[in-house]
């Protein structure tokens, strides 16, 4: 093993360690106020230009997740569109200032999934701004624990299809009008079993696998693994661009 990859495998001796402080936000929570702040930089990571010229729109890509995988991207040489709440202003910012200091490209796009013409809306301003759209990440949910059924309302309930089922369907339906063969479409869903969450990660899950489907050999891509421990899956929207 060469230096570099010593160097690069070798564990970080200034981690923080447990136990963390106590801390809760109400929702939509803000990861700048986490303490400790997580990592999301991935310094060891090298690029070597695999989605060099493409273009990608991360929904939920303020913090977490979708922050990860935003400046990921974009170290592989892809424009960037980002979609946050208006509550995360402060969180998409740091994002994109992050996308910035490696070089790339950010649109930072405010406003709630659950307005059906929000989706096609954030669809539309990232072609406009940077041409094309060739990747689209549905990461965005939304997601409040509750200890049994009986204590979710219909209120919650509705947020959390619109949030996780509904902008999915109608994001992928407004991005397909602009991809190309070779496109993607990557939904992540959540590993928490809440009760509103187990419905909506199995609609997720068997609705990506059904569009998944190839209607001809040459189309055919299947769904696949992208991010750990988080169920993930991707669809090639190859079947659906005639």
């Amino acid at each position: 093993m060469n230096p570099q990859t010593e160097e690069r495998l070798a564990p970080r001796q200034n981690e923080p360690k447990p136990p963390f402080p106590k801390q809760h936000q109400s929702g939509p929570g803000l990861e700048s106020k986490l303490d400790p702040h997580p990592h999301y930089k991935a310094e060891a990571y090298r690029p070597a230009g695999k989605l060099q010229d493409k273009v990608a729109l991360v929904t939920g890509g303020d913090s977490g997740i979708g922050r990860a995988v935003a400046l990921l991207y974009a170290r592989e040489g892809a424009r960037v569109a980002i979609v946050h709440l208006p509550e995360e202003q402060s969180d998409a910012d740091e994002t994109r200032k992050a996308i910035d200091a490696v070089g790339g490209k950010c649109l930072v796009i405010a406003g709630d999934l659950v307005d059906a013409s929000f989706c096609d809306d954030v669809v539309e301003q990232t072609v406009r701004h940077f041409g094309k759209l060739d990747i689209l990440v549905a990461n965005a949910g939304h997601q409040n624990r509750k200890a049994s059924l009986h204590e979710v309302t219909d209120e919650e309930f509705d947020r959390t299809f619109k949030t996780n089922i509904y902008s999915y369907f109608r994001l992928s339906r407004a991005a397909l009008r602009h991809m190309k063969a070779g496109s993607v479409i990557i939904a992540t869903s959540s590993t928490l079993p809440t009760p509103e969450h187990r419905r909506t990660t199995s609609r997720i899950s068997a609705r990506t696998a059904r569009w998944a489907v190839p209607r001809s050999p040459r189309n055919s891509r299947p769904p696949t693994s992208f991010l750990p421990r988080t169920p993930t899956r991707r669809i090639s929207p190859e079947p659906f661009c005639r």
